[in-house]
Protein backbone atom coordinates (compact mmCIF):
# COMPACT_ATOMS: atom_id res chain seq x y z
CA UNK A 1 0.00 0.00 0.00
CA UNK A 2 2.79 2.16 0.90
CA UNK A 3 4.47 1.39 -2.49
CA UNK A 4 1.33 2.26 -4.35
CA UNK A 5 1.13 5.88 -2.71
CA UNK A 6 4.65 6.52 -3.16
CA UNK A 7 4.22 5.72 -6.93
CA UNK A 8 1.50 8.14 -6.92
CA UNK A 9 3.26 10.82 -5.67
CA UNK A 10 6.58 10.30 -8.31
CA UNK A 11 4.08 10.51 -10.96
CA UNK A 12 2.28 13.84 -9.34
CA UNK A 13 5.46 15.47 -9.18
CA UNK A 14 6.93 14.08 -11.82
CA UNK A 15 3.70 15.24 -14.23
CA UNK A 16 3.47 18.71 -12.04
CA UNK A 17 7.22 19.51 -13.06
CA UNK A 18 6.59 18.46 -17.15
CA UNK A 19 3.80 20.60 -17.32
CA UNK A 20 6.08 23.71 -15.28
CA UNK A 21 8.55 23.46 -17.68
CA UNK A 22 6.12 23.01 -20.61
CA UNK A 23 4.29 26.38 -19.80
CA UNK A 24 7.51 27.65 -18.63
CA UNK A 25 8.68 27.30 -22.41
CA UNK A 26 5.69 28.72 -23.70
CA UNK A 27 5.04 31.82 -21.28
CA UNK A 28 8.86 32.70 -22.94
CA UNK A 29 8.24 32.49 -26.00
CA UNK A 30 4.96 34.52 -25.92
CA UNK A 31 7.15 37.35 -24.13
CA UNK A 32 9.53 37.56 -26.84
CA UNK A 33 7.06 37.55 -29.71
CA UNK A 34 5.07 40.64 -27.83
CA UNK A 35 8.63 42.39 -27.46
CA UNK A 36 9.65 41.58 -30.80
CA UNK A 37 6.33 42.62 -31.85
CA UNK A 38 6.97 45.74 -29.87
CA UNK A 39 10.30 46.06 -30.97
CA UNK A 40 8.91 46.10 -34.77
CA UNK A 41 5.93 48.40 -34.26
CA UNK A 42 8.40 51.21 -32.81
CA UNK A 43 9.99 51.36 -36.32
CA UNK A 44 9.96 53.85 -38.70
CA UNK A 45 7.14 52.35 -41.06
CA UNK A 46 8.75 50.96 -44.33
CA UNK A 47 6.50 52.82 -47.78
CA UNK A 48 4.24 54.91 -47.89
CA UNK A 49 1.75 56.29 -44.86
CA UNK A 50 -1.23 53.94 -44.08
CA UNK A 51 -4.64 55.15 -45.57
CA UNK A 52 -6.57 57.37 -43.21
CA UNK A 53 -8.80 55.15 -40.83
CA UNK A 54 -5.94 52.89 -40.02
CA UNK A 55 -4.89 53.26 -36.12
CA UNK A 56 -1.48 53.03 -35.05
CA UNK A 57 -0.14 48.85 -34.04
CA UNK A 58 -1.00 48.48 -30.40
CA UNK A 59 -0.05 44.88 -28.47
CA UNK A 60 -3.07 42.97 -28.25
CA UNK A 61 -4.48 44.19 -25.15
CA UNK A 62 -5.66 40.35 -24.50
CA UNK A 63 -2.39 39.05 -24.97
CA UNK A 64 -1.85 39.97 -21.14
CA UNK A 65 -4.75 37.71 -20.14
CA UNK A 66 -3.31 34.19 -22.00
CA UNK A 67 -0.21 34.94 -20.75
CA UNK A 68 -0.99 35.52 -16.70
CA UNK A 69 -3.53 32.40 -17.22
CA UNK A 70 -0.62 30.90 -18.24
CA UNK A 71 1.42 32.19 -15.47
CA UNK A 72 -1.39 30.99 -13.01
CA UNK A 73 -1.56 27.75 -14.19
CA UNK A 74 2.52 27.30 -13.44
CA UNK A 75 2.06 28.52 -10.16
CA UNK A 76 -0.95 26.33 -9.80
CA UNK A 77 1.47 23.41 -10.21
CA UNK A 78 4.11 24.34 -8.29
CA UNK A 79 1.68 24.70 -5.24
CA UNK A 80 0.57 21.06 -6.32
CA UNK A 81 3.63 19.76 -6.19
CA UNK A 82 4.69 21.01 -3.14
CA UNK A 83 1.02 20.11 -1.53
CA UNK A 84 2.37 16.51 -2.87
CA UNK A 85 5.55 16.27 -1.64
CA UNK A 86 4.61 17.61 2.22
CA UNK A 87 1.51 14.75 1.78
CA UNK A 88 4.35 12.43 0.74
CA UNK A 89 6.40 13.16 3.84
CA UNK A 90 3.54 13.33 6.04
CA UNK A 91 2.50 9.33 4.92
CA UNK A 92 6.18 8.56 5.21
CA UNK A 93 6.69 9.69 8.77
CA UNK A 94 3.22 7.94 9.77
CA UNK A 95 3.62 4.98 8.09
CA UNK A 96 7.72 4.91 10.34
CA UNK A 97 5.87 5.61 13.25
CA UNK A 98 3.40 2.73 12.36
CA UNK A 99 6.77 0.23 11.75
CA UNK A 100 8.46 1.83 15.18
CA UNK A 101 4.61 0.76 16.98
CA UNK A 102 4.65 -2.22 15.14
CA UNK A 103 7.89 -3.50 15.98
CA UNK A 104 8.04 -1.91 19.97
CA UNK A 105 4.76 -4.68 20.26
CA UNK A 106 6.08 -7.80 18.51
CA UNK A 107 9.58 -7.05 21.08
CA UNK A 108 7.25 -6.32 24.13
CA UNK A 109 5.45 -9.61 23.20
Amino acid sequence: DREKQNKEFQMTVSDQRATQALLKKALDFLNDFYAKKASFAQQEPAGPPPPAGFKEYKNNAQSGGVMQLIQQIIDDAKAMEAEAIRSEEDSQKAYEDFVKETNASIEAK
